[in-house]
Parts: C-alpha cells; structure tokens; sequence
C-alpha cells in the first residue's frame, strides 16, 4: 500500500482527481493518509474531510518565523509516515529539510511543459498568462520530482494541450486542468504504487 501526503493551498481540484482515481480504482492500491494545506480556508480541507480524510492547516500566520512554520510543517507530513508527498497546487516553497528528507519522494503538478513558463513567479494563473502573452500553440502540464531548485527536478510525465482562438488565462488554466492534471497526476501516482516509478534514495 502506497500511502501518501496531499499538500494543496486552494480549491483541492487535483486533489479531487487523485481521490477519485483511487474510488475508481484508476490509482491502485493507494491511500491518503493527510492532507495539508498552508490556507485555512482552502476547500481542498473541505473536500478532504468530506471524504473523512485526515486534512490539517499548518498556516505561516501561526508562526513567527518560517523556521517555525517549517519545523511545523514537516512535523505535519512526518507524522502520518508517507512513502509519498504529492505537491497538488501546493503555493508554499517546500523546506530544504523536507525535500533531503523525502529525496525523491515528492512530486509536483505543474501547469506549464516544462522547462516552458516554470520557475520562481510561475504558479497558477501566471503561467497561462506568460503562455498566452508569448504567444504559444502548445502548453500543457508536468509532473516532476521536486528537488533544490524550483520546477528543476526529473520530469515523470507530460500532457500537451492546445491553446485556441480567444482564450483567456482562465478558460486555458480550465482547459489545462481537464485535458492534463487531472490526469497525469493520478496517472504519475498509479505508476508509482506499481512500482513502474521508483522512488526513495537513489531514484
């Protein structure tokens, strides 16, 4: 059994994906131990708890130094003992500890094809408006092992997705959700409950 961690900051759309591919059976032998969110008011919790899921709030406003609040944060993600931390809209720069901690076992949906719109400044709408302002035909989304660096780390998978005639950053950002995250993250997920991915040290 795969268990994982969900980290999300707003609405918990991916979210939603990953926990009905494993209702339906399209992630196998996964579950969701936590989810975390940075957002008190996130509707990801709602989502979670709706499905009696373990959702918790570790909030930088709690805490007077991003020390704290990071030492917080991981306290959150080691407690349920994950063999995985999915980053699903997850707008919090992951601490270093974490990520030398969970060596190759953290992913991230990102909605750009990376190394396209990626990087420090790139998240949610701003992304489909640096693709939109520059003109592309072609965008999409990436799931990556996250690392170091920001949206650096290997790629697992990509989906293209067209951009058409009078698109606003929000119709592509729906588009992109539809036709690309919602499913290769579950996609990405799957892969590595099989085993067809490896994760951990080494991977």
């Amino acid at each position: 059994m795969l268990n994982i961690v969900v980290c999300v900051s707003g609405g918990g759309t991916n979210l939603q994906a990953v926990m009905d591919a494993i209702e339906t059976g399209k992630i196998t032998d996964t579950r969701i131990k936590r989810v975390i969110s940075n957002n008190r008011n996130a509707y990801a919790l709602t989502r979670a708890a709706q499905k009696q899921i373990d959702a918790v709030c570790v909030s930088p406003r709690d805490f007077e130094t991003r020390e704290q609040f990071h030492e917080a944060l991981l306290q959150a993600v080691d407690e349920v003992k994950p063999d995985l931390v999915v980053l699903a809209g997850f707008l919090v720069v992951i601490p270093q500890e974490m990520i030398r901690r969970y060596r190759n076992r953290i992913i991230n949906i990102h909605p750009s094809l990376i190394p396209s719109f990626c990087g420090t400044g790139y998240y949610g709408l701003k992304v489909h408006e640096a693709a939109l302002a520059r003109g592309v035909k072609v965008t999409g989304a990436t799931v990556h092992f996250v690392d170091e660096g920001t949206d650096t780390g290997p790629i697992l998978l990509q989906k293209a997705v067209e951009v058409q005639e009078g698109d606003t950053p929000k119709i592509l950002q729906q588009r992109v959700m539809e036709q690309a995250e919602w499913l290769i993250l579950p996609q990405a997920i799957d892969m590595i409950a099989k085993g067809e991915v490896k994760i951990g040290e080494g991977a």
